[in-house]
Parts: structure tokens; sequence; C-alpha cells
């Protein structure tokens, strides 16, 4: 494993990105088919300048990409990795038992 501390701290910097409740929102209904700001919105229960503004940082970050279709802008997952990453967690999620092993740690 790359032990480079640029890179350490670019991937720490992309787990507080995707560690925002909001962002995590916006990143899970961009996991499986494109979507524009107002879809992303509705579906996240955010404004429409939230998501605008946590989508620029989300696509800085190199997490989603952005496809113009005529007026309209479609964000999507950013590639396999990020979707990798993304249902893998879930997954993990779905299977861990949230209440800590009684005496020790996790």
């Amino acid at each position: 494993m790359p032990q480079d501390p640029r890179e350490i701290e670019h991937l720490a910097e992309m787990f507080r990105l995707m560690g925002d409740p909001n962002r995590l929102r916006i990143l899970l209904h961009v996991l499986e088919a494109p979507s524009a700001v107002g879809e992303i919105a509705e579906a996240a229960g955010l404004s429409h300048s939230l998501v605008s503004h946590n989508l620029g940082r989300l696509r800085a970050a190199r997490l989603v990409r952005a496809e113009r279709r005529g007026k309209r802008v479609f964000y999507e997952a950013a590639d396999a990795h990020v979707r990798s990453v993304l249902r893998d967690m879930l997954e993990h999620v779905g299977e861990v038992d949230l209440a800590p092993p009684a005496g020790g740690d996790a």
C-alpha cells in the first residue's frame, strides 16, 4: 500500500467529503443512474443551491462527473472505483451488528 503522505492526505480528504451526510445522500442518489440537480435535491430533501455547492466539491474531488444534455447537467458517480467503495460500505453496514462487542474494540 502507498505510504506517500500526499496520497494519504488526499485519501483522507475524499473520506471527509463522503463523511458529510448531505454529500453522502447526493453520492448515493447518483450511484446507479445520472441525475440532474433538481432530481437530486428532491430525492435528498435538500435545496438546489446546497446540492449544486456540494456537487461542485464532489466533482473537484473526482467523486462525481457531469454530462451536459441540452440545457441540463446530469451527475453520476465518477467511476467504478467510487461505486465499488460506496456499495461495499453499504453492504458492510447492512451486515455489521451496530452494537460494539462486550469488553473490547470493534
